[in-house]
């Protein structure tokens, strides 16, 4: 695992664990053009002005992140003017900008080492990859070409060398948090935070705050003295595959976890499909840390009838199956609700109900419906509201596994879940369906969820 952070103490659930600015903030590699103070998204039909020294993208001249530390500094702005990098930037190809906005940060990270030398040892402490991410040409090639050539050559920085630039993408790839207010995301490399190990099931969670962009990491769970304190590096809502595919391509490492290693991903079942042969069985992977492994039928009933003759399909075979739900579910609009509940019921028969793309949709019900038009709470019949329930109590039962305890996942779903048991109460009770104790009992349910 190389260096992890444990607990010097316990921890109970909810409490802070650290809290701490970061030592760089900037933008996302491959990020749209956005304004190199407050980050704000830059459009070329819209309002943007060119900072009168250094030419780079500004939301206005009085920007306020001018001069401020995680904004566009005057350290930043005098090298950038110096360079006269803001000339190679084409504002009637006002997209074409974004591509030189990936050297940002790595040169934040180098400036570091003149403006605060303290800062910059903090941060070449931490791990690149090097080796590994130079046998990933794509990876590789790319810094090669939007970083270190855009530093050293086009800006003319040759004190730094191309070594310490490679290092410096490899740094952020492998230890940067993805942070942001507003909808923008940026990344941000933080002290002591990027000593926490992953783990697919993290028992910590973590939220960045606008004010100075500050991370603060919460224990999700009880965590006992000397105990690895984890967060996920992956997104806990899918597979497997998915999930060590990311790892490996982003972070350079194949997870070996519990939740990798067991098939049915800690009884959650959450990439199984349904076999196709005996209808009775999940279709899992024969080895969950062998991307290419054939995925088998696990119905090995006593029962002759049930039992499945046996079935076996390539891994391959699988990826291409998901790929092609994917793009289906990923062309569905953010808030059609009847074309959600229309694709669990086309995939029924398909996935399983845990699957992590029904989960995802799932998630997403549980808080359109009482929302969106045609759908507003006090509007729903008891139907539909049992809906929202049954939605809210099946996703929480998997929350409850993979990202147990103290979650913002968990908090906002025992708040949708809140709002269907009180609107059926208030019915049930008007209609002199429920007496004075069973009334006590749901509102006493209610105050719960709210309280937690």
């Amino acid at each position: 695992m190389g260096r992890y952070m444990v607990a010097a103490r316990d921890f109970k659930p909810g409490a802070i664990i650290l809290s701490e600015i970061p030592l760089v903030v900037g933008p996302l590699a491959h990020c749209e053009v956005q304004c190199l103070g407050c980050y704000k998204i830059l459009y070329r039909n819209g309002q943007y002005y060119k900072c009168k020294n250094c030419g780079w993208p500004l939301c206005s001249p009085n920007c306020r992140a001018l001069k401020q530390t995680f904004g566009h500094t005057e350290v930043e702005c005098k090298i950038l003017t110096d360079t006269k990098s803001g000339r190679l930037l084409d504002y009637n190809n006002f997209a074409s900008i974004a591509q030189h906005f990936n050297a940002i940060v790595p040169l934040r990270c180098l400036l570091l080492k003149q403006t605060n030398p303290s800062q910059y040892a903090i941060i070449q402490t931490m791990e690149p990859h090097n080796e590994i991410r130079q046998e990933i040409p794509e990876v590789w090639n790319v810094n090669q070409t939007t970083v270190v050539d855009r530093i050293r050559k086009e800006w003319g920085l040759s004190m730094y060398s191309e070594d310490d630039i490679h290092t410096m993408c490899g740094i952020l790839e492998v230890n940067a948090f993805e942070i942001g207010q507003g909808g923008v995301s940026l990344r941000g490399l933080y002290p002591t935070a990027f000593l926490m190990s992953h783990n697919c099931v993290p028992n910590t969670n973590h939220v960045d705050e606008e004010n100075e962009y500050r991370l603060t990491v919460r224990a999700s769970t009880e965590i006992s003295i000397q105990e690895p304190i984890t967060l996920s590096y992956a997104h806990t809502l899918h597979g497997t595959m998915r999930r060590r595919e990311h790892l490996i391509d982003n972070k350079f490492f194949e997870c070996k976890c519990r939740k990798c290693v067991d098939p049915t991903e800690l009884g959650t079942y959450m990439s199984a499909l349904r076999c196709p042969k005996c209808q009775n069985g999940w279709v899992l992977s024969c080895n969950p840390l062998d991307h290419e492994a054939n995925w088998c039928c696990n119905n090995i009933s006593k029962d002759s009838a049930r039992k499945c003759p046996g079935y076996k399909v390539s891994a391959n075979s699988i990826k291409l199956l998901i790929d092609r739900v994917s793009k289906e579910l990923d062309s569905l609009d953010g808030n059609d609700v009847k074309g959600m509940e229309a694709f669990l019921q086309k995939y029924r028969n398909v996935l399983h109900p845990n699957h992590y793309l029904c989960l995802g949709i799932k998630l997403s019900l549980s808080q359109l419906y009482g929302k969106v038009a045609g759908y507003i709470i006090n509007d729903l019949s008891p139907e539909i509201l049992n809906r929202k329930k049954d939605i809210c109590k099946q996703i929480m039962e998997i929350f409850n596994v993979i990202e147990p305890g103290f979650t913002r996942l968990r908090g906002v779903t025992l708040y949708e879940l809140h709002s269907p048991i009180m609107m059926l109460t208030t019915k049930n009770y008007e209609e002199g369906k429920l007496t004075k104790t069973e009334l006590r009992k749901r509102l006493r349910e209610v105050l719960e969820y709210l309280e937690e």
